[in-house]
């Protein structure tokens, strides 16, 4: 009773002051009171500054600036306070332990020594109480305040009683407060800056920019929060083009030239399209008029100061930042604000007090100063006021604010209500404030949902999104585009008929340099900026895929390659003689007419076999020849294609075999024309001992065979890829050079010993003398080969293998056309020629053209017919298999 009495007392002095005209400055303390069981303490910023124009040193208290500096949406937050109290009261939760709770709120007027003397006075009435129990009760919770330096301030001094605080209030969120060995017994139902700071990046990286400014207000919330985003921007990439720290002070003498200053940067940094603001809401408001001032004096259109704000949750909902300027004139605003809640229960609240009028507000200065100043504008009426009242206090209500503040209370609540089930509160002095702060470190129920304070004393449950929109004349500050979520780091979209908005704000470039686009890289000078740069295009062999790259990356230039400027690697191109190349058609086609021209050749001397053409040239050994040039055209089939292992190994050793084999036969034939026609007895019987065909040509194709297997053994030949700058040359390797050089000249040896003994018979009788057509062949394929070296050696690429594919098909041809196509000629168009007689004719007229008396004797074994012929005349023989 003797609390109520002194309460009243004081309320009536209060309202006794006020029946005056308000004047500028006041000393008197505003604050709002209501008795109760347990009072749980308030602090707010309902004004905007102090006057401190004090000439005295000695301890004053300076009064509150009053009437410009009234602050509506700290009132809503009073309001707030004490309609979640009534809540509570008027709850079975506190009605079954029989309690009721009270309020005792302070206004800070956003200064710390004005917010510790609101402290101390909580804390005195906590120690006049508990010496002598007469002062009235004490304060178990506070909760506030609103910005970060008072309450970092008034945490100190609460700390020393272990009075929990909890803080609802838009920029009571630096870091440093989340620090449990400082200040133990702060707590808060908003996330603190560090996450609003990495959503304003994240924020940025969204959208493209990297090169923004910030405007932030002097104090331990601004420079903690302007700390964290340059910290976390400059990790991803995001360069602060300017910082401009405004005075915390609204009155100060310096805010006017720190303002203009920082409009003046503004101006002067018209790439920086997005700005970051962590300012007061009066600031702002200073700021934006002071923008269309020097916009308006430089005779600039007002589009050139349009730039896109990322307010901070300081002043993300307060509408009345814009002054008399436009949201067209300001461009986009995007606010982070606290998590929403209903609003029915504090909508109701402000029905009621406008039903009640002025006498509802009795216990309540700081209604009864905005009834006041509102009054002493037009108002005169009471309905009138207090409708315009509530109405304004309705346009400062903001869902996040209410939230906060009715979910600190409920926790404040359920604590005590856990302590008072078990002893009687009543009395005073049974409940301490520590006993309520350990409490408060469980789970509680809000709104049927669980919440806990986290071990730093956090309820971080993200932020809200909002984008001002325009409606004609009015603002819309509580439009919420989007969620962000901590803990993923990510946005959700929630309102889609906000789209569009959000698709315009991509239109929009907020960078230093353009952007580097794929195929170059960014080449930052020394001293500038990293987001200050100039584009350079990659070199050869390097590339870059994405925009702004720092660096080009390297291709692998085993497999691909690059020209200057590209975004990709080109892979390689694979070349090598393939079967659809034109070139490689045409030789293989070759290849397979001479294969069936051997084979039909073949089948000719097989169906004549006993004619005297076809032993004439060689019988049995023919198709020996005509199998090995079928060999010797598959092998040059092999040269076509993607090369393997396989491919490259056979290709040389079957043309080596099989061309030794078609060149020692041919040796041996010439060997039997020498035989056959040599008059000099001695050298005829040397020459018929030497002459065993099949020895020879086994010898001849042996030493070959074995050549080839020592190649393949030590160093074979082996597929290999030549890397060139932008192809890839898939070819053969011969392994042993000097291998693959002496198969070559054992042919050419055989083939000059061919060409040494055939161009000694080349005048014996025509029907005998194939010695012509075997000079002629092996002249040809040694002036083939011989060209083929040099060609060889200095050639490179695609049609290496082309060219001695060519010089076998010359070697395969010039054979076949020198020793087989005359036969074929005859055998089939003349006839008449193919005939036993003629042959003897032709002998005859040899021999008269020659000396008298020559001899020529073959080898006439069993078998063998032969003829003798008188003195100047030749021994002809004919042989069954063979015939001379």
């Amino acid at each position: 009773m003797v609390t109520f009495v002194i309460y009243l007392h004081i309320t009536l002095n209060l309202i006794i002051l006020e029946t005056g005209h308000a004047t500028e400055k006041d000393t008197r303390v505003l604050g709002a009171t209501a008795p109760g069981d347990i009072i749980i303490g308030g602090i707010f910023p309902i004004h905007e500054d102090v006057d401190k124009e004090n000439n005295s040193f000695g301890p004053q208290l300076q009064p509150c600036v009053r009437l410009i500096g009234f602050k509506e949406r700290s009132l809503v937050r009073v309001l707030a306070m004490i309609n979640a109290i009534e809540i509570m009261n008027e709850s079975p939760l506190l009605a079954d332990v029989n309690i009721t709770l009270g309020y005792r709120i302070m206004d800070s007027c956003s200064d710390v020594s004005t917010a510790l003397r609101a402290t101390a006075d909580f804390t005195q009435w906590t120690d006049c109480y508990t010496r002598s129990n007469t002062y009235g009760q004490p304060v178990m919770a506070v909760v506030g305040a609103s910005f970060s330096e008072i309450s970092i301030a008034i945490a100190r001094q609460l700390t020393l009683k272990m009075i929990p605080q909890v803080s609802t209030g838009y920029s009571s969120t630096a870091v440093i407060l989340s620090d449990k060995s400082r200040f133990p017994a702060f707590m808060r139902t908003i996330p603190n800056d560090e996450h609003q700071t990495a959503a304003m990046v994240s924020l940025l990286i969204t959208y493209g920019w990297n090169w923004v400014g910030v405007v932030t207000t002097d104090g331990n919330y601004g420079q903690s929060a302007l700390d964290h985003f340059v910290s976390q921007a400059s990790e991803k990439g995001i360069c602060v083009a300017f910082k401009s720290i405004l005075p915390q002070s609204v009155t100060s003498h310096d805010v006017c030239s720190a303002i203009m200053q920082t409009a003046r940067t503004i101006c002067k940094n018209p790439k920086v399209q997005v700005i970051v603001s962590f300012a007061k809401p009066t600031h702002m408001m200073h700021l934006y008029q002071e923008l269309k001032n020097q916009t308006l004096s430089a005779g600039q259109n007002m589009e050139t100061m349009r730039r896109v704000w990322l307010a901070s949750d300081n002043w993300s909902s307060s509408s009345s930042v814009k002054g008399n300027i436009t949201l067209e004139d300001i461009g986009h605003i995007m606010g982070f604000t606290f998590k929403s809640g209903d609003l029915s229960s504090f909508s109701e609240y402000l029905s009621r007090l406008e039903a009640a009028g002025p006498d509802y507000i009795r216990n309540n200065t700081f209604l009864q100063e905005f009834y006041m100043h509102l009054n002493a504008s037009k108002y005169s009426g009471e309905t009138e006021l207090v409708s315009e009242a509530v109405n304004r206090l309705r346009e400062h209500t903001h869902a996040g604010t209410i939230f906060s503040v009715e979910m600190a209370v409920s926790a404040i609540a359920q604590a005590v209500v856990s302590i008072c089930r078990s002893r009687d509160c009543k009395t005073p002095g049974k409940v301490q404030p520590w006993e309520v702060f350990a409490y408060m470190n469980v789970c509680f129920k809000f709104r049927k949902n669980s919440y806990k304070f986290d071990s730093r004393g956090d309820i971080n449950l993200g932020y809200d999104v909002t984008m001002w929109r325009s409606d004609g004349g009015n603002i819309y500050v509580h439009n919420v585009v989007a969620e962000y979520h901590p803990h993923s780091n990510n946005f959700t979209h929630t309102n889609h008929s906000s789209t569009q908005q959000l698709q315009d704000l991509k239109q929009i470039i907020s960078k230093c340099s353009n952007s580097c686009v794929p195929g170059q890289f960014k080449k930052t000078a020394e001293g500038q900026h990293t987001c200050c740069y100039e584009c350079i295009n990659c070199t050869a062999n390097y590339y870059s895929n994405n925009t702004d790259m720092d660096q080009c990356l390297n291709c692998d230039i085993n497999t691909e390659w690059s020209p200057d400027g590209s975004s990709s690697c080109i892979p390689k191109a694979l070349l090598y003689f393939s079967w659809q190349d034109g070139f490689a058609v045409v030789l293989l086609i070759f290849s397979a007419l001479g294969i069936l021209l051997a084979l039909l050749v073949s089948a000719l001397f097989l169906h004549q076999r006993d004619t005297p053409v076809v032993k004439a040239a060689g019988g049995p050994l023919s198709q020996v020849i005509l199998f090995s040039l079928v060999i010797s055209d598959i092998s040059a089939m092999l040269f076509v294609g993607r090369p393997n292992s396989f491919q490259c190994k056979a290709r040389q050793v079957l043309f080596g075999i099989s061309f030794t084999l078609c060149v020692s036969c041919i040796l041996v034939k010439t060997l039997q024309i020498l035989l056959a026609f040599q008059v000099d007895p001695e050298m005829q019987e040397v020459l018929r001992r030497l002459y065993q065909p099949y020895i020879i040509v086994s010898i001849c194709v042996a030493v070959q065979a074995a050549t080839c297997l020592c190649w393949l053994l030590l160093k074979s030949p082996f597929n290999h890829v030549i890397r060139h700058p932008t192809t890839l040359l898939e070819d053969c390797h011969e392994g042993s050079y000097l291998a693959f050089g002496v198969m070559l000249g054992y042919i050419a040896v055989l083939a000059l010993v061919c060409f040494i003994c055939a161009f000694k018979g080349r005048k014996l009788p025509q029907q005998y003398n194939e010695a012509k057509f075997i000079t002629f062949s092996m002249l040809l394929y040694l002036i083939s080969w011989l060209l083929f070296v040099p060609v060889y050696v200095t050639t490179s690429g695609v049609y290496l293998p082309a060219v001695e594919m060519v010089v076998i098909l010359i070697s395969n041809y010039g054979i076949l056309s020198c020793h087989f196509f005359p036969k074929c000629y005859i055998i089939l168009f003349k006839k008449e020629h193919n005939t036993k007689s003629a042959f003897r004719k032709n002998l005859y007229e040899y021999s008269r053209k020659n000396t008298d008396s020559v001899s020529v004797v073959t080898n006439c074994g069993e078998g063998n017919s032969c003829t003798s012929f008188p003195t100047g005349s030749i021994k002809h023989c004919l042989r069954r298999s063979t015939s001379i």
